[in-house]
């Protein structure tokens, strides 16, 4: 079954990597099929995170892109991001967990530096508005809960998500993210904020604090 057909029938979650790729690029070049093309690609990067953010300069030297793939694709990677930071809006943050790590996935996962970002809540659980607090190196970030406390009064914010990544892709919280997230939870008590989770941001997987009972 050609990839248009099977996510017809069956949702596009239910087609591979190369086959998605494959109906993003549509046709292939002479000699080889797109479905073929496609899989040379995604081995050739060595996976569908590398080749979507490849520098203009490496993804145009490979057989059958060029600028105007590369533009397409970074159109899709940002109306893709852009579709989730207005569900975020309209959705209870609490309800919709799922929802949450992918728009924070969208934002932090191909990071190459760890980042620390919050989402501000109001009292319906609505997203107010999100922002990126810290930027670190490639295995540490320093965050000053004082500067996340300034921010969420500045919003009138009532609740808080915590949000940031692990370049390695092993998404296992390290004992200085649980320090670090018992002293952010410390500070909002005193202001009556709650925080409701800290997602920590591996490459296709995560660790909810919440989940793990840890808040």
């Amino acid at each position: 079954m050609m990839p248009r057909e099977k996510l017809l029938q069956f949702g596009a979650a239910a087609l591979s990597d190369h086959e998605l790729l494959a109906l993003f690029l549509r046709t292939g070049t002479k000699g080889i099929p797109v479905l073929r093309l496609s899989q040379m690609l995604l081995y050739e990067f060595g996976s569908l995170n590398k080749l979507m953010n490849a520098s203009h300069g490496d993804f145009c030297k490979k057989q059958g892109l060029g600028t105007a793939k590369y533009t397409q694709l970074k159109a899709v990677i940002e109306l893709s991001s852009r579709y989730l930071k207005v569900q975020m809006t309209q959705e209870d943050s609490l309800t919709s967990p799922n929802l949450t790590y992918h728009y924070l996935a969208s934002r932090l996962a191909d990071e190459e530096r760890e980042i620390f970002l919050v989402i501000f809540l109001n009292n319906q659980n609505h997203v107010v508005c999100t922002k990126e607090m810290f930027v670190g190196t490639y295995n540490s970030v320093e965050v000053h809960p004082r500067e996340i406390i300034r921010e969420a009064l500045k919003h009138n914010a009532a609740a808080l998500i915590l949000a940031h990544n692990h370049p390695s892709g092993v998404a296992e919280p390290s004992q200085a993210d649980r320090n670090i997230t018992y002293q952010i939870e410390k500070a909002c008590d005193l202001v009556d904020i709650r925080i409701i989770d800290h997602f920590v941001i591996g490459k296709g997987e995560y660790v909810s604090f919440a989940e793990r009972g840890w808040l």
